[in-house]
């Protein structure tokens, strides 16, 4: 199941380092905080500017943001991978997400450790 995850056009990348991303999308759709940490080390921090404030968050703190159910707007969500860039053991992707009024800018580092791709760590603007 995609989650409503797009590819924007010219990305190329395997399923393998595409994993994680899948992830923490299934995070977001369904609201389930076990997806992130499939999707994120367990090291990880999440900053960013959320309505104009700075946020620093660890996994623990940013999974605790997640229900466990899907928000009541899921179906009209969308995201969008708009960049992928990755060499053997290293990669940078960023992500469009549409969610009801909002839309964020994510910015990942991912990190292949021991034979598996993990997101290092995230930074995101939310408007």
């Amino acid at each position: 199941m995609t989650h409503g995850l797009m590819l924007a056009d010219g990305v190329d990348a395997t399923e393998e380092v595409l994993a994680p991303l899948r992830a923490y999308v299934a995070g977001h759709a369904t609201g389930d905080p076990a997806h992130f940490r499939e999707a994120f080390l367990p090291t990880a921090h999440v900053e960013g500017l959320r309505d104009g404030s700075f946020v620093s968050w660890d996994l623990d703190t940013y999974a605790g943001l997640f229900s466990g159910q899907p928000a009541a707007d899921e179906q009209s969500r969308r995201r969008r991978i708009d960049t992928l860039a990755a060499t053997e053991t290293v990669a940078t992707a960023t992500m469009t997400l549409w969610h009801g009024p909002d839309t964020f800018t994510d910015a990942f580092v991912l990190l292949r450790v021991e034979d598996r791709w993990w997101i290092a760590n995230k930074v995101y603007e939310r408007r």
